[in-house]
């Protein structure tokens, strides 16, 4: 199982961005901080409200030098036909088919072949900074995300509650 402070595991998926089917790899990303988001599946009840806000805020994101990927084992033409219904993502929604990589990041429900809510912070080096997991039923908050992101950025001890703007405890 993977862990903060190793290496995230690498991955190549097919996706959708903007109607268009890419590829995107982890790796292409090396030198920017990473967000990658897994959901369960994308024609469910919470799944379409965490999708659309991580699209709203993808400028807050870009603004901390960080993009934002999206992943879940639904297929790219599933994507596809959900964003006829509900608009352009401003963020790759990729498809784990093979549910390989909700697997090596430790989120995968074997029984039914869909990932958890899993989140990473992964920073410019390549390294998972952050972690969260949420079950089924619980939505995750992009406002912590942003947060944690930011306070990963400063280098330094962020104690409870810390907000950017904030004073941080010094160097870490």
């Amino acid at each position: 199982m993977i862990q903060v402070g190793q290496l995230a595991p690498d991955f190549t998926l097919e996706g959708l961005r903007e109607g268009e089917f890419i590829d995107v790899s982890l790796s292409d990303y090396r030198g920017k901080w990473v967000v990658l988001f897994f959901w369960p599946l994308d024609f469910t009840f919470i799944c379409p409200t965490e999708i659309l806000e991580f699209s709203r805020r993808i400028e807050e994101f870009e603004k901390l030098n960080a993009v934002v990927l999206g992943a879940s084992t639904d297929s790219k033409y599933t994507h596809l036909a959900w964003t006829e219904k509900i608009g352009d993502i401003n963020f790759p929604m990729l498809s784990d088919l093979t549910k390989q990589v909700s697997r090596d990041y430790g989120i995968l429900i074997e029984g039914q072949g869909i990932a958890l809510r899993g989140t990473f912070i992964i920073d410019p080096q390549g390294k998972i900074q952050y972690q969260a997991v949420h079950n089924l039923n619980v939505g995750r908050s992009v406002d912590e995300i942003l947060r944690v992101l930011s306070a990963l950025q400063t280098g330094e001890l962020c104690p409870v509650e810390w907000e950017p703007g904030k004073a941080t405890l010094g160097s870490a």
